[in-house]
């Protein structure tokens, strides 16, 4: 009997884009079993906390074209990616690439991956040329300057962040013409002598 793929796919999600959208359904094609592991990631000072963003994730994955399949699942952790990986019996670690500055970073981690446990693949899939440029930090700073987000991340996310955190369609923009008018009419500069 064969064994068993099974995968894991790491992130913050601080929030899911459609960049991540995009490589949860490349990635379930090719395992037996996908693994969404949603880290705590502290150290990055995620805006959402774990309990929101694992929602989002899962409810992406019932959103999705005609459902996710059974065989992929989403698990936050708070630990080494690899002692994760283990722990759900993964074989190997999806990673999503955008450009070669990700490569840089991701063959690092990839090469400290392999020391702490060899039997671990990583395996990295390049990005859609529709979502190269999607990061989860460039649609927090959009949204908060309030850009829209809606071009990066679904219809459902950015409800949550505009309803839940004010973000995106240019909400607080509005707001800061508001202020702006409120306090009078700008000063005149004077002219040069």
């Amino acid at each position: 009997m064969p064994k068993t793929r099974i995968a894991v796919y790491p992130g913050t999600f601080d929030p899911i884009t459609n960049g991540h959208l995009d490589i949860i359904r490349r990635a379930a094609r090719l395992v037996d079993r996908l693994v969404i592991g949603v880290s705590v990631n502290a150290g990055k000072g995620p805006l959402l906390s774990l309990d929101d963003r694992v929602r989002l994730v899962q409810g992406e994955l019932v959103a999705l074209d005609n459902g996710m399949p059974d065989y992929v699942e989403v698990v936050p952790f708070n630990c080494l990616l690899m002692d994760f990986a283990m722990q759900v019996g993964a074989s190997s670690i999806i990673r999503g690439l955008r450009a070669v500055s990700d490569f840089e970073y991701e063959f690092q981690m990839a090469g400290m991956n392999a020391r702490l446990n060899p039997d671990i693949e990583t395996v990295f899939l390049m990005a859609s040329d529709r979502h190269q440029f999607i990061s989860s930090r460039f649609v927090k700073e959009i949204g908060r300057f309030g850009g829209d987000i809606r071009h990066f991340v679904s219809p459902r996310v950015a409800d949550y962040l505009e309803t839940q955190l004010g973000f995106g369609n240019g909400k607080k923009k509005r707001g800061a013409r508001v202020k702006a008018a409120a306090a009078g009419p700008a000063k005149k500069a004077r002219k040069p002598k």
